[in-house]
């Protein structure tokens, strides 16, 4: 029986209309979390193997593996019935194939590569990963191989030796299902894909998920991280904002820390300290920029992936050899580029700049290039394409290396001498200028001849002459003598690359007991480029370095992507404050007036303040949060038959789930796809729980309802975006508005509803007696609420409340004066007062 069955591509949930019959709560729990458009799909190389545990615990492990850099990623995590934790890791190792047990799929879902009826016994972790990645082949592996004794060899016997060796061996020695995802995964690669890796070559990891802030993929769309939603190739997104990184591995990094900041305050401060430099020292900004542009374009990963995979089935072609003689070539010019980041790096003020220095002054890096410059020209350079990509790597090896080798690239170059003899001998019979071209597309070199000097002697080419093609400006064709003379270049070519391969391979095997220093200079690099590339846009758009004091504070925010896109002191910055005494955040505000964009900047500027990076403002406060949790879209999902409002309550289910007292919840609008009592009851409730785990949360409504039933909670707060009434014009209603934050629910504008039904031409006894009566009812409310015994009492729990929080953050965090200290504390003890003398 083989290892693998035939590959199962997941399907649209259109089409297996089973699904919600075999799990009905499902459609209704799980939030849409189609995965975000990104800008390169760089990031889709990863190989996923995914088990999960039987118990009820939802116990599941993965192991993925980039197959274009030979980094290895292993998990373990405790998941909630939805899954949005596995998911969340899968979007950050996004899967070109995926992996599960046979038992866990069904023999119709095994069988069936597209459409039919999906089957009751696919196991529930399957089904979330089919919806989730619809177009990724998913690969059912014989249970035998997924075993924990197994994995645990391939990792002892794969693991570079470095100094995090041991601590990974240790970290994943219990790790029960990521050791056996990690088994099917090299067993399918072995297997199924011919790969097999050099003893200590591998660099493997095992993953700590709580080091990072969870971003579900839901959140990462709609706040576009990392790809625009309105146009996929558009640079505007957070990633397109920040992404000025020189190399393949700082843009993989780049990506991977938006969607995942750090949650080590530690680390964030060193890497503060780093982008600082770079900004206050220009020479260290411009000999690190000088230096990465050395390396633009390379990938240090797959460059030693490569060096360190090999066929288990072995296969010899010119192909493959030229592609590792080119990889050598690469390999020089990175170990002999990386002396002068070192340069560059010397005397520098921050500690992550030195450890980053000294990762990349390995002394076994200085062995390495030694023993390359001794097998290679110094003049061999890799070039982009052509004869001169060809002759580099026909060339690269020393001669007298090998006889053969010396010979059979005499051989090539008399080859290459005939070819060019015969275009000077018919140039010179048909008296036009022919010239060569060298395209791999037709496996040597074609005549060509420009269409001008073509007319000038007489517009037709002489017979003789086959596969006559026209370009822009020219005409390109060969003949049976070029294609004969071609045929034996390329013989010798063959044979020059084979026997240079053979000398490569030794090389290589001599390498690769030392990989461990090229990749953590692969790390070090990407970490450079990445802090550089923060440095950079720092300095473009004159962002500010933030705190992390516990309260989120900012002053003159702007959002990011918005300020790119509008002409320059366009964006309308606003100031942010929220806290233990003010962590429930109520923003109201009529249509238009920028509450999505308000809370869609919070979460961005909080996502750059947690990769490391500073921020649009003139001063950023901001706590570290496990989680960032959002109900931002209002959209039905067709797909999954869910209308707005079932999509509005998964979505809140899933923030109710995973919200804790050091989460960030932004709800942009929750319970208007129901009526309004049954919706502003249910956004009472949602809110009340929110209140309870302390969470921070800003949330967006338009049901005035909420300030007076949630005016008991001491942590709620009101506030509005500012807007006013203005003459009313053909074009607009009579609303004029600031996009500015202001504390306070919104004033006089409680009816702005009416004047828009103004612009539908209503009769006016009826606009009239519409507002008469919304004018009573809001007048009866205020009444109400102005002599409720429980607002005052309310009202004087927020005071006290307050009074606690300001004097703790002025015993921890003042740096005023004592004269400026005491005037503040005279300042805010009488404030104080007078809320309780009015409540009394």
């Amino acid at each position: 029986m083989s290892l693998l069955t035939r590959p199962h591509t997941a399907r649209s949930s259109s089409s297996r209309p089973a699904t919600a019959l075999s799990r009905p709560w499902t459609s209704q729990s799980r939030p849409n979390t189609a995965r975000p458009q990104t800008a390169s799909r760089h990031d889709s190389s990863y190989l996923i193997a995914v088990i999960e545990g039987r118990g009820i615990g939802r116990e599941v492990g993965m192991a993925a593996l980039d197959k274009d850099t030979g980094r290895v990623a292993l998990i373990q995590l405790a998941d909630c019935p939805t899954y949005v934790k596995t998911l969340h890791q899968m979007h950050l190792h996004y899967p070109s194939m995926i992996l599960v047990p046979d038992t866990f799929m069904s023999l119709t879902d095994i069988s069936l590569a597209s459409g039919g009826k999906k089957p009751h016994t696919t196991s529930l972790l399957v089904q979330c990963i089919m919806e989730e990645f619809e177009d990724v082949a998913i690969e059912p592996v014989m249970r035998k191989y997924w075993s924990d004794n197994a994995g645990l060899e391939f990792i002892n016997q794969l693991t570079i030796e470095d100094d995090e060796r041991a601590a990974t061996l240790v970290a994943v020695s219990n790790q029960y299902y990521a050791l056996s995802a990690a088994s099917a995964l090299f067993k399918h690669a072995e297997l199924r894909l011919n790969i097999r890796f050099a003893a200590s070559s591998l660099l493997i990891r095992y993953t700590q998920v709580e080091g990072t802030m969870m971003i579900d993929s839901s959140t990462a769309r709609n706040l576009e991280l990392i790809g625009n939603m309105s146009a996929r190739k558009s640079a505007h997104s957070l990633f397109g904002l920040l992404n000025h990184t020189y190399t393949a591995m700082g843009a993989r990094l780049l990506r991977v820390n938006i969607l995942a900041p750090i949650t080590v305050k530690s680390a964030l401060e060193a890497r503060l300290d780093v982008v600082e430099e770079f900004i206050q020292t220009e020479e260290r900004f411009n000999d690190v920029k000088d230096a990465l542009k050395l390396l633009n374009k390379m990938d240090f990963d797959k460059l030693i992936c490569s060096l360190a995979a090999s066929e288990v089935r072995e296969v010899s072609s010119a192909k493959l050899a030229s592609a590792r003689v080119a990889q050598i070539l690469n390999l020089r010019n990175i170990v002999q580029t990386l002396p002068r980041l070192v340069r560059a790096l010397e005397g520098s003020r921050s500690q992550l700049l030195q450890i980053i220095a000294q990762m990349i002054s390995d002394d076994r890096l200085e062995k390495i290039e030694k023993l390359v410059c001794e097998s290679l020209n110094e003049e061999a350079a890799p070039a982009k394409g052509g004869l001169n990509a060809v002759n580099a790597r026909v060339y690269a090896v020393k001669a007298n290396f090998n006889r053969l080798l010396d010979v059979a690239r005499e051989t090539y170059k008399e080859n290459v001498g005939d070819i060019y003899a015969l275009r000077n001998r018919l140039a010179e019979e048909h008296n036009l200028p022919f010239t060569l071209v060298y395209r791999d597309s037709d496996a040597g070199f074609i005549f060509a001849v420009k269409k001008t000097d073509l007319e000038d002697a007489g517009g037709e080419l002489p017979r003789g002459f086959v596969d006559v093609t026209a370009q822009k400006g020219r005409w390109v064709f060969s003949s049976v003598e070029l294609k004969k003379r071609n045929a034996r270049m390329k013989d010798a070519l063959d044979e020059t690359l084979i026997l240079s391969d053979k000398i490569i391979q030794d090389l290589t095997d001599e390498i690769v007991v030392d990989i461990g220093a090229l990749y953590k200079a692969s790390e070090a690099v990407a970490l450079l480029d990445l802090l550089w590339s923060f440095a950079h846009a720092s300095i473009l758009r004159n962002y500010t370095r933030p705190e992390f004091t516990g309260t989120l504070a900012i002053k003159g925010g702007r959002h990011p992507v918005l300020e790119c896109v509008q002409s320059a002191g366009a964006t309308v910055p606003n100031d942010v404050f929220c806290c233990e005494a003010s962590s429930f955040q109520i923003v109201q505000g009529p249509n238009m007036s920028g509450k999505s964009t308000y809370l869609r900047q919070i979460a961005l500027l909080t996502v750059m303040a947690m990769c490391g990076c500073f921020v649009p403002a003139e001063y950023g406060s901001f706590r570290v949060h496990d989680n960032l949790l959002t109900r931002l879209s209002n959209d039905d999902d067709l797909e999954k038959s869910l209308s707005t409002f079932a999509n509005e309550m998964a979505s809140s289910a899933m923030i109710l789930g995973l919200a804790t007292d050091n989460s960030l919840v932004l709800i942009d609008e929750v319970g208007r796809g129901t009526s309004v009592r049954e919706g502003i009851g249910i956004s009472h409730a949602i809110a009340e729980e929110l209140i309870r785990l302390k969470s921070f949360v800003f949330f967006a409504t338009h049901f005035n309802e909420l300030t007076t039933t949630l005016s008991r909670q001491p942590s709620v707060i009101k506030s509005s975006l500012w807007s006013q009434k203005s003459r009313p014009t053909a074009s607009k209603f009579g609303m004029t508005f600031h996009y500015k934050i202001i504390d306070g629910a919104p004033e006089n504008l409680d009816h702005y509803g009416l004047d828009l039904a103004r612009l539908a031409d209503l009769p006016e006894s009826v606009i009239s007696e519409s507002r008469r009566v919304a004018e009573y009812l809001t007048q009866q409310e205020e009444r109400d609420q102005q002599q409720s015994r429980t607002n005052k009492l309310a009202v004087r729990r927020k005071a006290l409340l307050r009074l606690k929080t300001q004097l703790g953050q002025a015993l921890d965090h003042s740096a005023l004066p004592d004269e400026e200290l005491a005037t503040y504390l005279a300042r805010f003890q009488k404030d104080i007062m007078t809320v309780l003398e009015e409540t009394m």
